[in-house]
């Protein structure tokens, strides 16, 4: 699979918003008129660990192809400035095993997700499984920029897209998992995620 580049093995910073849709399919034609790059198809398969100072997830693309993933970001609606990490990994179901055994699986969440790329803002159309359609925005920030400046952009983008604040949902969609009560596999075994915070 060949992604666009994102930052990875040092720190960076993006401002993001994320928002409930109607469809993947109507939202796409929208999209694609702004799009500089796009659509690439991505299947994802997301796995949360307990992680005190921010959240930590293995993605994995395939058997062959993920990410370990570290973030920080407050739970807000609206947009909001993102810190995180990347390290890719060749072999995703072993380190998903190793780091369930040493820091507890909190939830998993499958997707397929539909990227675009507008300038410098990563647009993603998600259908995650169990909870629907989504948009998310992720406006990637150059070295020392402003939060500010990622918001007024995301903004504008929300605008030209017809994307409202009332669409808007603060947390990530593993939270959204748990306020359901949606059961996931991990490891071998099912969980009700509302056991697992």
């Amino acid at each position: 699979m060949t992604l666009p580049a994102s930052p990875a093995n040092r720190g960076a910073r993006n401002v993001e918003i994320k928002a409930r849709i109607e469809s993947v399919e109507k939202m796409v034609p929208r999209v694609a008129r702004l799009a500089d790059q796009g659509p690439i198809e991505i299947e994802q398969d997301d796995t949360f660990f307990a992680c005190e100072r921010g959240r930590l997830k293995l993605r994995a693309f395939s058997d062959t192809e993920g990410q370990l993933i570290f973030y920080r970001r407050p739970d807000q609606t609206g947009p909001k400035e993102s810190f995180f990490v990347i390290s890719p990994t060749g072999s995703p179901d072993s380190l998903r095993e190793a780091l369930s055994l040493a820091f507890g699986s909190t939830g998993r969440v499958r997707k397929h997700r539909t990227l675009y790329l507008v300038g410098r803002t990563r647009v993603h159309l998600d259908r995650v499984e169990s909870l629907g359609h989504f948009l998310e925005l992720e406006v990637v920030l150059t070295e020392g920029e402003s939060a500010e400046a990622g918001a007024k952009e995301a903004r504008a983008l929300m605008a030209a897209l017809g994307i409202t604040d009332d669409q808007l949902i603060d947390g990530a969609y593993v939270d959204l998992l748990s306020r359901a009560g949606a059961p996931v596999t991990v490891s071998g075994y099912r969980l009700d995620l509302e056991e697992t915070g």
